[in-house]
């Protein structure tokens, strides 16, 4: 198994178990893939859900450079919300997995 599979089966593992989703593998792998070099870098790999500066990071580049969505209200209460699900005090919210969820929330999963 290489590490990539590894980290998607440690996605799939938080999504199952601590957002109660079941997860779409295909997607996963893809969004995980799209992450790129990030996923194996350990500050990288996961979102501060606690930092403004990180969120914004997450809706500049990758709701609205990415998914192509525009700039509004409802991309913060979508982050909001997936931060809420992931579980605010979960200390690793992983980058794949909240792209994922994001993804999943805005029904583009024609972006992979």
């Amino acid at each position: 198994m290489s590490k990539r599979d590894e980290l998607i089966a440690k996605y799939a593992a938080d999504l199952k178990d601590k957002c109660g989703m079941k997860p779409d593998m295909d997607l996963l792998t893809k969004v995980t893939i799209g992450c790129g070099p990030s996923i194996y870098n350990a500050d990288a790999a996961t979102v501060s859900g606690s930092d403004a500066s990180e969120l914004a990071t997450v809706k500049n580049n990758f709701l609205i450079k990415k998914l192509g969505l525009k700039d509004s209200a409802d991309l913060d209460k979508a982050i909001d919300k997936v931060m809420d699900t992931y579980g605010r005090s979960n200390r690793n919210k992983y980058r794949a997995v909240v792209y994922y969820m994001l993804t999943k929330h805005f029904g583009k999963e024609s972006a992979y």
